[in-house]
């Protein structure tokens, strides 16, 4: 019975949002600000940027609000404007190339290549997630999307305007030099926390 009451409050806080209650969108900010941040930081933009693309995600979120029509998720419609903000953002700043630019040498200058046995369940995690940070932007974002985030491959792709089979790519090569890197230290199985 609980379920029903909280989807009638959110389908409630929705109406709200939609019809441009301020209440309701400064609550929108506070819910999603960490979504939109983490998009950013995925795709490699500082903290000044961030908050760049952060606030013109939030203003272009502000002026669709009125035509989302429940057709995804709402957290899901909002990755796509963050993501589309942050990739111009980028084009902007002239960094678009440096999305799909190869890092092996990134990751040979942390010096992570050999882990001490016994780690714990949440540092092999942490180590993960900080060299998927080092993946190409696309294949990270991806990576984040679907694993921290729950997204299907389908709500990727809506997000990120690419193909399905686009996106399927970008996860298996992303899983794939994740593998290659990480394997060594952590045998064939990485453990990935979601």
């Amino acid at each position: 019975m609980s379920n029903i009451a909280d989807e009638q409050q959110i389908d409630g806080w929705l109406q709200l949002l939609c019809s441009g209650d301020h209440r309701a969108f400064a609550e929108f900010v506070d819910r999603y600000q960490k979504l939109v941040f983490l998009c950013c930081r995925t795709l490699g933009l500082g903290e000044n940027e961030s908050e760049d693309v952060a606030n013109e995600t939030f203003l272009a979120a502000y002026q669709k609000i009125g035509s989302f029509g429940g057709m995804s998720k709402l957290d899901t419609w909002l990755w796509g404007i963050a993501y589309h903000k942050a990739m111009d953002y980028l084009r902007r700043k002239g960094r678009c190339e440096q999305l799909l630019d190869d890092f092996d040498e990134q990751i040979a200058e942390t010096g992570k290549n050999h882990i001490a046995d016994g780690l714990e369940c949440r540092e092999q995690s942490d180590l993960v997630w900080q060299t998927v940070e080092r993946l190409p932007k696309l294949w990270a974002l991806s990576i984040v999307l679907f694993y921290r985030e729950d997204k299907s491959v389908e709500e990727i792709a809506k997000i990120m305007r690419k193909n399905k089979n686009t996106v399927k790519t970008y996860l298996f090569r992303g899983r794939e030099r994740l593998k290659r890197l990480l394997g060594g230290s952590f045998g064939e199985s990485i453990y990935v926390d979601r």
